[in-house]
């Protein structure tokens, strides 16, 4: 369904770089709530600077929307950086756990179709299996779907996160309200070079 504008909504990996503050979080989530928007997949985790977080949100819209809400995160006092990695050459992976039923008839299904994915088995009960898979989305429905009929117990799964390929990304950098001393000028520093 079209929005009327010619452009299909699609889904969108964004990276932001934010100061690790109380409310940054919430700030960075409410601005795609408040234009309807469901965030699909978020994850967050401290970078090489221990002020400075990594956020990598996945969030399906049409593009003159993401656009706007990327243009109102760089105007967060907080946020360091923006990049939409959509069209960029960029990796993203996914952590699955998986508790799978382990009757003895499919232990050894269970542990080849682990084998061909490069899962691990990383607990072992007398009743069942617990997988650790990581890999782009594709691959982890594709394991999902094939231990689904030995009977799935449940399933935890990471948000993605995504790294530009290449030396550096091409995020736009905000313009700092004050000088930010501890950002590095070393330009191998992946990340914060522009």
């Amino acid at each position: 369904m079209s929005n009327g504008n010619g452009v299909e909504p699609r889904k969108h990996t964004i990276a932001i770089l934010v100061e690790n503050k109380f409310g940054v979080l919430s700030r960075v989530a409410g601005l795609f709530s408040a234009r309807g928007y469901n965030i699909e997949s978020l994850s967050v985790g401290e970078t090489l600077d221990p002020t400075v977080s990594r956020m990598t949100i996945v969030v399906r819209g049409d593009e003159f929307v993401i656009e706007q809400v990327m243009k109102q995160l760089h105007k967060l006092i907080d946020v360091v950086k923006v990049s939409d990695l959509t069209d960029d050459s960029h990796v993203q992976r996914e952590l699955v756990l998986i508790r799978v039923n382990a009757e003895p008839q499919h232990r050894n299904e269970i542990l080849r179709t682990a084998d061909i994915f490069r899962a691990k088995v990383i607990d072992v009960t007398p009743s069942s299996f617990v997988l650790e898979a990581t890999g782009d989305e594709g691959k982890l429905e594709a394991l999902i779907e094939l231990l689904r009929p030995m009977g799935i117990q449940e399933i935890v799964r990471t948000g993605k996160v995504a790294i530009a390929r290449g030396p550096k990304t091409r995020a736009r950098k905000t313009e700092p309200a004050q000088k930010r001393p501890r950002v590095p000028d070393d330009p191998r520093v992946v990340g914060f070079a522009d």
